[in-house]
């Protein structure tokens, strides 16, 4: 006669163990971020990292808002309208940027461009759209396992190392 203990390790391991472990203990082997899409593991050209992107975002905030008080300090804007305006520099800058040299201010001091997966220019109408999704936050926090944001497979864009 068996126990119940016995018959549960046979079946293999509680449905809790997998979900709770991640996505690896569930037995789906997901690669290192990149690795699909061909890009090298470390090094230019590497998938950047959550931190950089992170601090190169909030560089080019802060800039933002640097410029956005200059103005506001000429012009007598009140904090509404700084606040208004730092977001409209903020996605001016990213999108031109972006759009003639794949690099915003913020990214450029961290080290990490944006790049066409068909390594063509980003280009001025896939960078609005990304920009534009960007500018909506959302679509931004959502990523895949190559790190890539919504508004970067919309633009079919991905963040790396130079």
């Amino acid at each position: 006669m068996s126990s119940g203990k016995g018959r549960r390790e046979a079946a293999g391991p509680r449905w809790t163990q997998t979900w709770l472990s991640g996505a690896g203990a569930a037995g789906a082997d997901l690669g290192r971020p990149g690795e699909r899409l061909g890009l090298p593991e470390s090094g230019s050209g590497a998938v950047a990292s959550y931190g950089r992107r992170l601090v190169a975002l909030f560089l080019d905030w802060a800039l933002s808002m640097l410029v956005a008080s200059l103005l506001a300090r000429g012009l007598g804007w009140d904090p509404s309208e700084r606040s208004m305006w730092t977001l409209v520099i903020f996605g001016l800058q990213a999108w031109v940027l972006t759009a003639l040299l794949g690099v915003t201010i913020g990214k450029r001091l961290c080290g990490i461009r944006v790049a066409r997966l068909d390594g063509r220019p980003v280009g001025l109408g896939w960078a609005l759209a990304r920009t534009a999704l960007l500018l909506l936050v959302l679509p931004a926090l959502f990523w895949d396992r190559d790190y890539r944001g919504m508004h970067d497979r919309a633009s079919n864009t991905i963040v790396v190392n130079i």
